[in-house]
Order: structure tokens, then sequence, then C-alpha cells
């Protein structure tokens, strides 16, 4: 009997033994898969800096909503008291097409957003004249005041404020600005 029992006790021991190797091998597959399934869309790419410097410019008040970064450029024109309505606009993106980029495709120009030049901003003003206009235009945002209507336009995308042409049209009663577009990649999307 006692060589039952000893071998029985070393078949335990051996038993013991795969199983806790097997054991340890799950918790770690279980770890693996914890820690995986707690990583989200956040977790990928650099971790971003926690500033702790204060800046001297501007100080957050405690019981301020916003930060000056959060709030739009151009909210300083609206004026929700003013009772003028805002007139019918339309903005058209547009782009210089030639011969080569039409029929052979060459400058690898598409019909997409990406490769526009320029923004067209339509803007029907009935019974104004164009001595009653007031254009202000910044680089995300144009500001337009006539008598009768009041137009705060916050832009699709980010122009040149110094680099655009505005033109009424007194039989349509109609403005007509046109802006250049600032691309950050334009040295690519551009020949």
């Amino acid at each position: 009997m006692e060589c039952l029992g000893v071998s029985s006790v070393q078949s335990l021991q051996a038993l013991s033994a795969l199983l806790s190797t097997q054991q340890q091998e799950e918790e770690e597959d279980e770890e693996n898969v914890t820690a995986c399934a707690r990583l989200g869309p956040g977790h990928i790419g650099p971790r971003p800096k926690e500033d702790k410097e204060v800046s001297t410019a501007y100080v957050k008040n405690s019981k301020d909503i916003w930060s000056e970064e959060e709030v739009a450029e151009g909210s300083q024109y609206d004026d929700l008291a003013d009772p003028r309505p805002q007139p019918e606009y339309e903005i058209i993106l547009k782009q210089s097409v030639g011969t080569e980029d039409l029929f052979l495709g060459l400058n690898g120009k598409d019909p997409s957003s990406m490769c526009c030049e320029a923004m067209l901003v339509k803007i029907k003003l009935p019974d104004t004249k164009a001595t009653d206009v007031v254009l202000d235009v910044k680089e995300k945002f144009l500001d337009l005041r006539t008598p009768k209507y009041k137009l705060g336009l916050h832009l699709p995308h980010p122009i040149h404020s110094h680099q655009g042409k505005a033109q009424f049209f007194s039989e349509r009663e109609e403005l007509e600005v046109t802006l250049l577009m600032k691309r950050p990649m334009d040295f690519i999307n551009m020949p």
C-alpha cells in the first residue's frame, strides 16, 4: 500500500504541477484580455501633455464656463437683441481648372473640396444699395451689416482675410464675396 501511496502522492504532485501551470497561463491570458479590453480610442497615439503652468495672459476664473480657446471666432458679433433678419446666402467652392485637368488629369485635381482654391459667398440683399453695405472679413468669420439685414457667418474653411474681392450687383440685388482659401497642406494639394 505504501507503494500506492507514494506513487499516488507523486501522481498528485505531478497533476498539481500540470494544473498550476495551466492555471497560471489562463490567468496571464485573462490579464492580457482585460488589459486589452480596457483600451479605447483615447489610448491611440502619444499621451496628452498636462500643462500645469498658468498663462499670464489669461487666468481662468472658477466661475467661467468656457476658456478663450473654446469660444468661436466672431461670437462677439452675435447680438440676440438685434431684430434685423439674416439674408439668404449661398456658399460655393471654386477651383481653377484647365484643359490639362479636365481631359488629361495631369495636375491631379479632383472635384472634391480639398482641391478648391476659393470660396464664393452669394448674399441676397433686396432693397439695399451698395453704399449701405458694411463688410468685415476675418480668417473664419464674415460679418455683413446693412440697415435692413445682419449676417454673421462662420466660414467652413479658413481664408486669407486680406486677399478677397466683393462685388455688388444692383440688378440682382446680390453681393458676391470671393475669398481665397487658406489650406495648411496647399504645397501638397496644389501643384
